[in-house]
């Protein structure tokens, strides 16, 4: 009998979102002009250009947002920079701070649904996933940043060296918020990334220029609208849409931006960096992974075998940390591999809105066709795919859930980061060579370990490369884990107090109080 997966793929084409059922809130939402949020008012690009934000289950455009370029970031950074030095915010007592931050983190509560419908229509994952991990980690995300503004403590410092005699000194320590903050942020978790820079940023104190990624900058202006509804000063965050290469490139290199903090892929992440080195700004990057998954001899299989599957099909590949790599014992190969390629096939294909399905599309036609260049690579190199291997319809940006075996280390499948549902499978059957092929990459993300021995936890877990491990599970976070990555895979931590403590300046004060 045909699973329900096999029988949504053979109509592809009617796989689409049907907006004309959506939340009032988010018809007219969408319906209304999408302007630029600076110095507190929603306003034109200078250009007055507009870009189309497309529905990625359909290829329809479901809104035209401004096109801000340079001239735009130079007047929202203006904004911010006042907002920082002059305005109430820079005099707010941390209690304040909280309570604004606390508010704004109701509102989301409050607007949650929405939100995530929103989410759904803007990036294809769908509506059920987006409510239930990007709305809710992102709630707790602003909940946890919100109780920062009174904890940013300094110290009391007991020197004892070089001193002048005869003279009495004593030193403290001081947090201060570093400034202005230029944030540009990535398409696979829109209103997630735009809090996981946002939130630590103002409870530090700082004032925010965010530029969302192009593909989907809609739950990111509606962000904007709760900021404002909640109470912040004018200025201290403001929101520039426009293309990377104009708008977020004129941020990553303003002079006037204190702190850039990017997500994104490798590639981008370089140019980044270039661009902020003209001041020496502060800067954090969060980039690309192709992170391993090593189920060894003694793992629970009934538990591993879907906690694979979900490590690489989770928002459909979609994720810098998914696990895309897997490596099997030798004699659990066979099984693990029947196990994953059965659950890619039973994956059920649909778009965002539709509450049963358990894939949306991909996030725009130009990752569809970067997801199938390497796909194509793949087979061409002698790969043989156990699942999937199709682009799927005419309209949307649906790739099948696809499963590589017969992968040698060389393949671009096995050393590239594809960002989309494939994953490469192989065997192993030595410990220490595992780990040593796991960090055969210029990444260093995310890793996961699958098995009962805590001693090979322990044993295995510090020889991986990577910025998180996770122990049968994989992708887990939470506000109070840093998450970041070793090699190229970044700079600095999200979430945290790393996080928040990035947005700081530490200050020394030396007093001499002799006589």
């Amino acid at each position: 009998m045909p699973s329900t997966a096999a029988q949504s793929r053979s109509a592809p084409d009617a796989l689409a979102n049907d907006l004309s059922r959506i939340h009032p809130a988010n018809a007219a939402f969408l319906k209304a002009p999408k302007r630029l949020l600076i110095d507190g008012a929603w306003v034109e690009a200078t250009s007055g250009k507009t870009f189309e934000v497309r529905d990625p289950s359909s290829d329809e455009v479901v809104a035209h947002v401004a096109a801000g370029d340079a001239a735009d970031v130079d007047r929202a950074v203006a904004a911010a920079r006042r907002a920082f030095e002059d305005s109430e915010w820079s005099r707010m007592k941390p209690t304040d701070r909280e309570r604004l931050l606390h508010r704004l983190a109701d509102l989301i509560e409050a607007h949650a649904d929405e939100l995530a419908e929103l989410e759904a229509i803007d990036n294809g994952k769908s509506v059920l996933m987006a409510r239930h991990v990007d709305i809710k980690h992102a709630l707790e995300v602003w909940r946890y940043m919100a109780g920062w503004p009174t904890k940013l403590e300094g110290q009391t410092l007991p020197i004892s060296g070089t001193l002048v005699p005869g003279q009495q000194y004593v030193a403290f320590s001081q947090r201060e918020a570093v400034g202005v903050v230029g944030a540009i942020i990535a398409w696979n978790f829109p209103l997630l990334l735009a809090t996981w820079k946002s939130a630590p940023a103002l409870a530090a104190g700082c004032t925010v220029v965010l530029k969302p990624a192009e593909e989907t900058p809609l739950t990111a202006l509606r962000l904007g609208e709760l900021i404002q509804e909640a109470g912040f000063p004018r200025g201290v965050f403001n929101i520039v849409t426009g293309m990377g290469p104009t708008a977020g490139a004129a941020l990553a290199k303003h002079p006037d931006v204190d702190k850039i903090t990017f997500t994104g892929s490798t590639e981008v992440g370089r140019l980044i960096v270039q661009a902020a080195a003209g001041n020496m700004k502060k800067v954090t990057v969060e980039l690309g992974g192709k992170s391993p998954v090593l189920v060894l001899e003694d793992a629970d299989l009934d538990a591993a075998i879907p906690g694979v599957a979900g490590a690489i099909f989770f928002n459909h590949g979609q994720v810098c940390s998914a696990g895309s790599r897997l490596y099997v014992a030798e004699r659990h190969f066979e099984r693990v591999l029947e196990g994953v390629t059965a659950q890619a096939r039973g994956i059920k294909l649909g778009p965002g809105l539709d509450s049963s399905a358990q894939m949306g599309p991909l996030v725009s036609s130009v990752q569809r066709e970067r997801v199938m260049r390497y796909v194509a690579q793949g087979l061409e190199s002698g790969a043989r795919a156990a699942a999937g291997g199709k682009a799927l319809g005419s309209r949307g940006y649906y790739v099948e859930p696809t499963v590589f075996h017969g992968v040698k280390d060389d393949m671009s499948i096995v050393r590239e980061e594809i960002f989309g549902p494939v994953v490469v499978v192989k065997p192993f059957t030595d410990l220490n060579e595992v780990a040593r092929t796991a960090n055969d990459s210029i990444y260093g993300l995310g890793a996961s370990i699958w098995t009962r021995d805590v001693h090979k936890v322990f044993t295995l877990a510090p020889k991986l490369k990577a910025g998180s491990v996770w122990v049968n599970c994989h992708s887990i976070l939470d506000a109070t884990m840093p998450f970041g990555g070793y090699k190229q895979s970044g700079w600095g931590r999200e979430l945290g107090k790393e996080a928040v403590y990035s947005y700081t300046e530490s200050k020394s004060l030396c007093i001499n109080y002799a006589g």
